[in-house]
């Protein structure tokens, strides 16, 4: 399994992938169902080995100085393991996304037409420090009858290999062969070069990561690409905003895991509001440590803030830190997103229904939530069991992508020796 820096051997493993996604499209839905649940069991009964292997990579992470998101994204515990374990047995409860007959007719010479549900095939997945990617990716491609090839970070490389390992020595127990997941354990950069331009074995990528990531592979790859998008996330507190509703979900977006895409990086707030209920604003935000960067108005009203700068509006802060912005009307906070939102995930507060209409209609983004938090953005809480990525794009696949993201479609025809 294993690849050598001097020697990436990447075509072998996309190879045998291939082949590995060929049987597994035979297998049933119970006999996945059944893998997914020994798969669960496995890492459950592993943890300690996993988090032994992780404290390698959370070591390695303090040595270097990595920041605390980086951090958090890379550090698992026992609770972490319990929960992508158990996103696995969620998606073993989940529908099988292949084999259904979308549509079908008959043509008038009697030939039968369906549209079906099959396999991507082989996904090629590429992500940063996130060692739960491994689990979640691993269960959705092999439920949706996926081969899958992983390159994970460099920095969660131990953790990633040791998961890796436990699921191999879990798929010996069931009828999915183990070639079915690829971990490229290499850290050379012409492995990873390779996976870009596997076309003839691998079907997809789907990266998962930074900005920085994400263009490296929408820009060198010859593989298509599924593009996930990182998430610079608004909240919009309109003039007619409930007060307790408003500063609930902003406390709930930018505290809960300030780590994660879907958290809240700006707020975009009406000055008749913030000027009304500044006193209280004041008071949230200190006491959960938000620090503000703001435009002039609203230095005016939130002490001890940061005077917002072109980067701040632009920022993933992935931190306690929060640009807010002022406006006079919805249609300059939906200005405001269009110049600077990344198409993840918007939300606005207000208890008028045709100024949530307005910008729900005119935003542009995979995800809107009107009186919500933007951290619903997540397959697991949207009920897919487990996510592969949030796609930001508008073709095949937006938003929390789950298993029916995995699939594509064809026709079958069925005749009585028809010709044309």
């Amino acid at each position: 399994m294993s690849v050598t820096k001097e020697q990436p051997n990447v075509e072998s493993q996309a190879i045998a992938a291939k082949k590995a996604a060929k049987k597994l499209s035979l297998l049933s839905t119970k006999e996945k169902n059944e893998a997914l649940h020994i798969l669960a069991d496995t890492l459950d009964k592993n943890t300690q080995v996993i988090l032994e292997a992780n404290e390698l990579d959370l070591q390695a992470g303090r040595e270097k100085g990595f920041d605390a998101a980086y951090m958090d994204r890379l550090a698992l515990s026992k609770e972490r393991i319990y929960d992508f374990a158990e996103g696995l047995r969620q998606v073993a409860k989940l529908e099988d996304p292949t084999g259904k007959i979308l549509s079908n007719w008959t043509l008038e010479n009697g030939l039968l037409v369906e549209k079906v549900t099959v396999p991507l095939g082989v996904i090629g997945m590429i992500y940063e420090a996130r060692p739960n990617v491994t689990v979640d990716a691993t269960g959705l491609a092999l439920k949706s009858g996926n081969a899958i090839v992983l390159k994970g970070g460099s920095s969660a490389l131990s953790s990633n290999k040791a998961i890796v390992q436990v699921m191999h020595e879990a798929l010996k127990e069931t009828k999915i062969p183990q070639e079915a997941v690829q971990f490229i354990a290499s850290t050379d950069r012409e492995a990873t070069q390779q996976l870009f331009t596997m076309k003839e074995h691998i079907d997809v990528l789907i990266p998962r990561g930074g900005g920085s990531l994400i263009n490296a592979v929408v820009n060198n790859a010859t593989v298509p690409v599924l593009e996930t998008g990182v998430g610079n996330c608004h909240l919009y507190i309109d003039v007619e905003a409930d007060v307790e509703k408003a500063l609930n979900i902003l406390v709930n977006a930018k505290t809960d895991r300030p780590a994660v895409c879907n958290a809240l990086e700006t707020a975009i707030i009406h000055e008749y509001w913030l000027e009304k209920n500044r006193d209280i604003l004041v008071k949230t935000l200190q006491e959960n440590g938000i620090t503000v960067h703001g435009d002039e108005t609203a230095l005016t009203y939130i002490p001890n803030s940061v005077l917002a700068n072109e980067e701040d509006w632009a920022n993933e802060y992935l931190s306690l830190d929060l640009a807010v912005k002022t406006v006079s009307n919805v249609e300059e906070a939906i200005d405001h997103i269009e110049e600077y939102g990344t198409k993840h995930s918007e939300a606005i507060v207000t208890e008028n229904k045709e100024t949530a209409k307005t910008f729900m209609s005119l935003v542009d983004a995979s995800a809107l939530y009107h009186n919500a938090s933007t951290r619903f953005t997540d397959g697991g809480a949207l009920g897919f069991g487990a996510e592969i990525g949030i796609s930001t794009q508008k073709l095949h696949a937006r938003g929390p992508m789950g298993l029916p993201a995995l699939t594509t479609v064809k026709f079958m025809m069925s005749g009585n020796g028809q010709t044309r």
